[in-house]
């Protein structure tokens, strides 16, 4: 995580090039751990990268392949369950971070191979119907009727219209 962070830094500051960060992301989301730590800082952190997603990272992203898509998959249905809970809390602040990680993921998920994308979230979907192999994710978070059918409803519009049902 912390040279995700030291290397959106770079990119942000000018002293590292859209292709070289490209390259450098490409090697750590190869491995599960790298690609998980990435998208905690990347996705999660006030940094504009993931909002204006520069072409070769996007590249560099879609040709990482299926664990890349699982990920931003799972990010999805996390984050619109934890902005339903921090909605219930009242906590504005944490509900518009979730969100925001929920937009990016459902941008980054317009950008991956399609098919891959398509093929996870009808997965997903189907958990939310109580059936296939992703029942046993949503269990483990203990998510309750509400954020599962929140989740349902943004895989649904990212199915049909991409990024931009969410808005």
């Amino acid at each position: 995580m912390e040279i995700t962070a030291q290397w959106i830094g770079l990119w942000e500051g000018g002293e590292l090039s859209d292709e070289v960060l490209a390259e450098r992301v490409g090697e750590l989301v190869a491995s599960r751990d790298g690609a998980r730590g990435f998208f905690v800082v990347a996705l999660a952190g006030d940094s504009a990268l993931m909002d204006r997603l520069p072409e070769p990272l996007a590249q560099s992203l879609r040709l990482a392949g299926e664990g890349v898509v699982d990920l931003t998959a799972r990010n999805l249905a996390m984050s619109t369950a934890m902005a339903v809970q921090h909605g219930r809390q009242g906590d504005e602040q944490q509900q518009g971070r979730s969100e925001r990680v929920q937009r990016r993921c459902a941008e980054l998920l317009a950008w991956l191979e399609p098919a891959a994308a398509e093929q996870r979230l009808t997965v997903l979907l189907a958990a939310t119907d109580g059936t296939g192999e992703d029942v046993a994710f949503l269990k483990r978070w203990g998510y309750d009727s509400v954020q599962i059918e929140a989740i349902a409803r943004v895989i649904r519009g990212v199915l049909t219209g991409g990024a931009a049902a969410l808005g």
